[in-house]
Order: structure tokens, then C-alpha cells, then sequence
């Protein structure tokens, strides 16, 4: 119901509603699938609120990408923590993701940073990024704990340590490559997209190799976002063209499958996540919609 805001990142809390952030709005807002009702909670003005997640006990946790924070949203009193950045070159908090433990790890995409927040300290830990302008930009922990990191600025992955917060870079052979959004499967294989050159691509960290696959729309489909479901099927959204499709790719067959016209245009889907209780991934559109997408039990071949 806010035109013009720029809903983004949803995230599905224990409840059920579903999370999102207004970039360009100042807000932190939440939608009741079951009622259609939407609720708005105001930031400063200035945020530039760029992503959020949800804690199992409902807390909502935000990155304030214009304001150098991190913070924190009691939606029960609608108070607010903030978790500065101790290193003022630190300005743009970008992605979170939750560790095992309830701690945040997250990008800081014009700072060339990666960090980890301790939401029980609030004590922030920042690495730099080696590769200047490297852009790091999509995170998401493998089944150790491990973040991988999309280095939107340069054809390289990055991965840390947890133990020894030692950040290492992964390049990828084709130079042209600039990947955006990151995903793991089951077996901790590392899945992308190249929003350069129109690729969905496989690392795996056993063997060092990389496999790569041209998408639907080719070398200009700019695929975006992207998540991977519980049968290790990596969806993703061509943006560059529109409207926007809702692509899968089933990394068993090699195919892709599943491909979906967005049908508010979509404009460009940023950012999307699986909920594995409902099989449903959730994505917010420039277009001022908050989407839902019901992931299919069987697959469907291209064409079909």
C-alpha cells in the first residue's frame, strides 16, 4: 500500500507473516498472507533499509545500508537498537544471514567489507575484502557454518574461515563473470548467478571446479535473485527481461524448468528466500508488490 518504496527481501517469521523492508520508503513493513493486511513500522529517515531477517523470537534484525548500522526491531513495543559499525569506512551494511548460533554475518558492499555481528555483545567484527572495488554482495553459510560471498565487482567468490575469520577469494574462469546472488545445496556445493553474462554456475569447494550453465533468456537475461529449495532445485529471476521470469534449474538433469512470467512486471526481483513449512518462496519487486511463488513437488521440463 506505500507507492514507490522499493519492498525487498521478505523473510517468513515464526508466525508466519512475512517481513520485508521499504528501501527507498524508510520502513520496516510485515504482510499477513492469511489476511492480506499490511503493517508499517517507521526507521529515520535516511536508513535505506537494504535487507532484513528474523530471529526465532520474532526479533527483527535490519540492515540500515544508508545509515552504518545494523539494527534491531522489537515488533511487540516497536523499539528500536541500533548496532553501529566500529570502522566509519564500514557505511553500507547490505545482506544478513543467521549463523547457527543466532550471530549475523553480512556484506558491506561499497565498503568492501564482510562482517559478523554477536547480537548477545553486539560486538561487530569486520574483515576487508583483498580485491579493491571487489563489491561483496549475496552471503550464505554451508552446512559448517562457512559463509560464501558474492563478489559482484570482479568474476570471484569469497569464502571465510569461522574459526580463524581469515577471508579467502575463489576466482572464476571466465573473467566477464560478475555474480550476484549465492545459494548452497545439500552438498554443500555452491550455486550463483552471473548477472553479467546470463550463467547460472556450480562451484565445489572439494574439487576446486566450476561447472556453468547459459540460462533461458541468455547472455542479457541479468538473473538476480535466487534461492535454493529442500530438493536442491536453484530458482532464480531473469531482470533483463520483462516482464521479470521465475526460473528453475535442476541441477540433476541439468535442465531448466518452470519458467514463470512475474505478473505485476516484476521490474527487477532483488532478493528472495525458500520457506521449506510452506514450500513457497517469497520475493519483493520494484513494482511494489511482495510476491509468492508455490514451488512444485514434481518437475516440469521446459515447454511443458
Amino acid at each position: 500500500p506505500w507507492e514507490n518504496t522499493r519492498p525487498r527481501d521478505p523473510y517468513v517469521g515464526p508466525d508466519g507473516r512475512v517481513w520485508f523492508v521499504g528501501q527507498t520508503g524508510d520502513y520496516v513493513g510485515v504482510l499477513d498472507p492469511a489476511s492480506g493486511k499490511f503493517e508499517r513500522f517507521e526507521l529515520d529517515e535516511g536508513t535505506g533499509p537494504h535487507n532484513l531477517i528474523v530471529g526465532a523470537d520474532g526479533m527483527i534484525w535490519y540492515a540500515g545500508n544508508r545509515a552504518a548500522h545494523i539494527g534491531r526491531l522489537d515488533p511487540r513495543t516497536g523499539k528500536i537498537v541500533k548496532y553501529p559499525m566500529p570502522d566509519p569506512a564500514v557505511r553500507d551494511p547490505h545482506t544478513l544471514v543467521w549463523d547457527a548460533n543466532g550471530d549475523i554475518w553480512f556484506t558491506a558492499q561499497g565498503a568492501n567489507f564482510v562482517g559478523k555481528l554477536m547480537t548477545r555483545t553486539g560486538e561487530v567484527r569486520l574483515i576487508p575484502v583483498p580485491t579493491e572495488r571487489a563489491r561483496p554482495y549475496g552471503i550464505v553459510l554451508d552446512s559448517k557454518g562457512r559463509p560464501w560471498i558474492n563478489l559482484l565487482g570482479t568474476n570471484k567468490l569469497a569464502t571465510v574461515d569461522p574459526a580463524t575469520m581469515q577471508l579467502r577469494e575463489i576466482e572464476i574462469p571466465r573473467a566477464e563473470a560478475r555474480t550476484r546472488r549465492i545459494g548452497v545445496t545439500s552438498d554443500d556445493k555452491v550455486w550463483y548467478v552471473d548477472y553479467a553474462a546470463g550463467h547460472v554456475g556450480e562451484y565445489d569447494p572439494a574439487t576446486g571446479k566450476f561447472r556453468e550453465w547459459l540460462i533461458p533468456a541468455g547472455e542479457g537475461g541479468r538473473p538476480y535473485a535466487m534461492a535454493v529449495d529442500d530438493r536442491d532445485r536453484i530458482w532464480f529471476v531473469e531482470t533483463g527481461v520483462r516482464p521479470n521470469r521465475f526460473v528453475g534449474f535442476d541441477p540433476r538433469s541439468e535442465e531448466f524448468f518452470s519458467i514463470t512470467e512475474i505478473g505485476s512486471g516484476g521490474g527487477t526481483v532483488r532478493h528472495m528466500v525458500f520457506h521449506p513449512q510452506t514450500r513457497t518462496i517469497w520475493f519483493g519487486t520494484d513494482t511494489n508488490t511482495i510476491g509468492r511463488a508455490v514451488i512444485p513437488g514434481e518437475l516440469r521440463a521446459m515447454g511443458q
